[in-house]
This record gives structure tokens, sequence and C-alpha cells, in this order.
């Protein structure tokens, strides 16, 4: 062995959007759209960040590189090239599961599983974007509390 330590970064971001895709999931990535090369649509992003579909459906030439994220889709009807370094990732989830992995920020260790935290759209508190449908999808409304009904 040569001693070069590589990012396990982009070989669980494949991972994982290969297992999501071969199981009739539907992946997306919650990015860092501030983080320094990100060229995000920026109507979309919330709080600093943004969740892409990055499903093949509604990709088109998608490249989970080593380095960078690269895509083109539709966003609002209109075309558009998405890139975005790896180090933007914090995450990659099942859109109808919530299944998936949290990335640490780069440098830290290993990424949690999560499964045991969800990583929806509701757990970022940020909006999710349907790329092939070309307009975001609304966060789900709160669960609501348990009651109990009076039945005569």
């Amino acid at each position: 062995m040569n001693g070069v330590r590589l990012s396990r970064r982009p070989y669980l971001l494949r991972a994982m959007h290969q297992w999501m895709t071969d199981s009739g999931l539907t992946p997306h990535v919650l990015v860092d759209a501030t983080v320094a090369g990100a060229d995000v649509p920026k109507a979309f992003v919330r709080e600093g960040r943004i969740v892409l579909n990055v499903c093949y459906d509604a990709t088109r030439n998608l490249d989970l590189g080593n380095d960078w994220v690269t895509f083109q889709a539709r966003f609002g009807g209109v075309p558009r090239s998405v890139r975005f370094p790896l180090t933007a990732v914090h995450s990659i989830y099942a859109r109808e599961t919530g299944e998936g992995l949290v990335f640490p920020p780069e440098g830290e260790g290993p990424p949690a599983l999560g499964e045991s935290a969800p990583m929806g759209p509701a757990a970022s508190r940020s909006t999710t974007l349907q790329s092939d449908a070309g307009a975001p999808e609304p966060d789900p409304p709160p669960p609501r509390r348990p009651t109990l009904k009076v039945v005569k």
C-alpha cells in the first residue's frame, strides 16, 4: 500500500445511491449551497441548503465523481447544469423511507447510519426539490398528536 488515504465519502455516496436505485427508492441529497464552487439553483436554496432529487429519471448525465457531483436537470421547466463538490454533501437519503447516510464534516469520523435518525425534508428543515417535476415539493405537515374520541 502506498500510504495514500482516500476519502470514503464518494464511495459511500455511490453505494447508497445504487442501493436506493436498486431498491426502487428515490435518492435525495442534502447539499450545503454555501460551499465554494457549489453551482445550484439559488431560487430553491433554503437556509443555505438545498435538497436535490438525484435519481436517474430526474437527472441527465449524473456523475457521482470522487470530487464533484454533476448533472443536468429541469428546475421550474428550465434546463440547468448543477455542480457541487462532494464536501458539500451533508447526507443522502431515500425520499420514501428516510433511510440513508449522514456525512460528518470532512476530516472527522465515519458517517452515521441514518436508520436511527430520520433525514427526510422535515429533519433537514429544507424544501425538497423534485428536479424532474420542475417545482419544489412542500414540506409535509407536522405529525398530528394522537387524540382520543368518545364513541357512543
